[in-house]
């Protein structure tokens, strides 16, 4: 499973890489192997406000329809719209080309899990 150092986690198994006030936010390895294959990603709208923990879109694979939640508070920024067309692109590369949006952080940063204490949860 691979879960990279340079990220943090929630326990609803996305992940989002901080620089400044932007986090990038995605699924992790884990949860797209759950899902199996994805076939649709609900791109949230730019401008959309949301709160730690709050659902803010959906993954729809062969198995089931699962919620994302945002791991931080803050205003949707900028979202990948490749999604759209290539959802598979969770399943690829879920660390990279397979991101899902941008949040411009507002307010406090919760607690998220480091990469040890991510796989800690797995096991």
């Amino acid at each position: 499973m691979n879960i990279p150092a340079d990220r943090q986690y929630t326990a609803q198994h996305e992940w989002v890489q901080i620089s400044g006030n932007v986090a990038r936010v995605g699924i992790t390895d884990y949860a797209q192997d759950a899902l199996g294959d994805v076939v649709f990603v609900g791109v949230p709208t730019v401008g959309t406000v949301v709160a730690a923990e709050q659902s803010f879109t959906e993954v729809e694979s062969t198995k089931s329809v699962s919620d994302i939640y945002a791991p931080v508070a803050g205003t949707i920024s900028s979202v990948n719209e490749a999604l759209g067309s290539e959802p598979e692109l969770l399943n690829k590369d879920p660390y990279g080309a397979g991101w899902i949006c941008e949040i411009t952080i507002s307010g406090d940063m919760p607690s998220l899990l480091d990469a040890a204490a991510y796989q800690a949860l797995l096991a």
